[in-house]
């Protein structure tokens, strides 16, 4: 069951608008632990994820995390067209500690 989406966009080479879609399911436990599945619909193929942890809270943050790694690491980002409202403004997804340094806009202010 989808529990929460967010729609990203960013640009094609010819500047038109492209949309990025991002499903999180709720958490599920599996085999003693805790998934939360998550898809990326990036227009190079869809990515198909999850996060786990020792009960749904860790699981939930640990694939936020991961969303937010993914769109961080990304060409879309790396070309500044990602963007959640604004190209500049972050794409509202925390990361791991290790790659902060790549935030943004608010993202940097706030995660």
């Amino acid at each position: 069951m989808i529990i929460a989406t967010r729609l990203l966009t960013s640009r094609d080479e010819q500047q038109k608008a492209v949309e990025i879609p991002i499903a999180i399911h709720a958490p599920e436990e599996k085999d003693g632990h805790w998934i939360c599945r998550f898809e990326i619909g990036w227009p190079e193929g869809r990515l198909e994820r999850y996060g786990a942890g020792e009960d749904a809270v860790q699981a939930l943050v640990i694939a936020l995390q991961m969303i937010g790694s993914h769109a961080y690491a990304s060409e879309h980002h790396k070309s500044r067209h990602l963007a959640w409202f604004k190209e500049g403004d972050g794409h509202g997804f925390p990361v791991a500690n290790t790659i902060r340094d790549l935030l943004v806009g608010y993202d940097k202010q706030f995660f």
